[in-house]
């Protein structure tokens, strides 16, 4: 059986939780393969809401399987806290819980490797959540890095303080910052011990045995694809792959083993941190998306920026991913509009007009071709099919359609699991 892959078109908050855990029935297996706990997926399941970081979204479904690849990185206590935040609820996720050996860990000190280096860079920072991704993407591709199965070992502890050290060392050049990196150690080796009584595995041989079993495997990508290490909006991107070709490397299945690719979007466009971002919006309607969509970081906590949706940003990924199903959220939140836009080209600074992304996303760009769209103003929270959709709404749906070249599959109308359109 194949792998699917379900991915962010945008630069993260597209509402991949939600749509996963919709899918999940239908899958064996829902493995994270990229990215740690700067992803934030949420899953709103009654009255209770509940935020993912590094877990998958399939743990609220006992019959799936749920792994975390070693393209990820993780931080035991970060993984610590999901876990109890689970138990809490009712929920035991360990039986079917399966963490890759070669999975990346994140100490104490890359969160403040993280934090001292975004200090320094003062008004030029990159938005890093602090969690110590990139330092640990950074001793990964250095070779310097501790993995999931290295606990395991005798001598861990030493292996740990060389690489403690090491990271002390280079801090030097950084500003002083508060972190108590004893207390912080404490509880990074308490959560270590309870890594060791979890599932670890070698991700490579039970991946491709669950393909040779015939299992449906879906593939489930953190951040979103203009966040991409290499294809993003360098460098105000994360560290990892978040595009299709990432699933390959981070969950160790071949490129033919990949099937549908179901890429989603909001129905506009929302930002987290720095960077550019071309059809951002600086008025009240851009207060007021914000506001209808309660769009505040699930990581951070950060109000996200929000503006319209771009279509040569959203052809340019759904070229890179190979976009087969489209998936349309927050489609909700316009219905406070009398009426709303969608960007179609860019105008460069030399009055050239494209429909590709730049080198230089930001810097380019002197203005933005619109489309203006008819609002409805008309709450589409029960709407269970295309049909209950009012016709603006329909009409708006079936231009991403046309503009994308991609068949839509489901519409999001509200943040529970029920709120959701199935398209035939």
């Amino acid at each position: 059986m194949a792998v699917d892959v379900l991915l962010g078109l945008q630069w993260g908050d597209e509402g991949k939780g939600k749509i996963v855990d919709h899918l999940a029935d239908s899958y064996d297996a829902i493995c994270r393969f990229q990215g740690g706990p700067n992803a934030g997926h949420t899953i709103k399941i009654g009255k209770d809401k509940h935020v993912l970081h590094t877990i998958p979204s399939g743990v609220f479904r006992p019959e799936t399987k749920n792994i975390v690849g070693n393209g990820v990185v993780i931080d035991p206590i970060t993984f610590s806290k999901e876990l109890d935040g689970l138990l809490s609820s009712g929920l035991d996720c360990s039986p079917n819980l399966y963490i890759s050996k070669k999975a990346h860990l994140i100490l104490p000190t890359h969160r403040y490797l993280d934090a001292a280096s975004e200090a320094q860079k003062g008004a030029q920072k990159i938005g890093s959540t602090l969690r110590g991704i990139g330092p640990t993407y950074m001793d990964k591709t250095g070779r310097n890095g501790l993995r999931v199965g290295d606990i395991t070992t005798a001598d861990f502890r030493g292996r740990y303080d060389a690489l403690k050290n090491k990271h002390l060392q280079l801090a030097a050049i950084y500003p002083e910052i508060e972190f108590n990196l004893e207390e912080e150690e404490k509880k990074w080796f308490i959560a270590i011990d309870r890594l060791k009584t979890l599932k670890l595995i070698e991700c490579e041989y039970f991946m491709n045995d669950l393909i040779g079993k015939n299992k449906k495997i879906l593939a489930e990508g953190a951040q979103g694809s203009m966040l991409d290490i290499t294809y993003g909006t360098y460098p105000f991107v994360t560290s990892s792959h978040t595009i299709t070709a990432g699933v390959c490397t981070g969950l160790g299945v071949p490129p033919s083993s990949i099937k549908k690719v179901i890429g989603i979007t909001k129905a506009y466009c929302t930002r987290v941190g720095s960077g550019p971002f071309p059809t951002e919006l600086f008025d009240e309607t851009g207060e007021k998306l914000m506001d209808e969509g309660k769009e505040f970081g699930a990581t951070t906590g950060r109000s996200r920026r929000c503006g319209w949706v771009d279509i040569p940003q959203l052809k340019y990924v759904v070229m890179l991913n190979g976009v087969t199903d489209l998936v349309i959220t927050k489609l909700d939140v316009l219905s406070v509009l009398s009426e709303f836009k969608a960007g179609m080209a860019y105008e460069l600074k030399g009055g050239e007009k494209t429909g590709h992304l730049p080198f230089e996303l930001g810097e380019n760009i002197a203005n933005i071709d619109y489309q203006t769209f008819e609002g409805w103003k008309t709450d589409i929270h029960s709407a269970k099919t295309i049909s209950d959709l009012p016709e603006q709404a329909i009409q708006y749906l079936n231009f991403l359609e046309k503009e994308l070249d991609v068949p839509i599959s489901m519409i999001s109308v509200g943040p529970e699991r029920t709120q959701t359109i199935v398209k035939k």
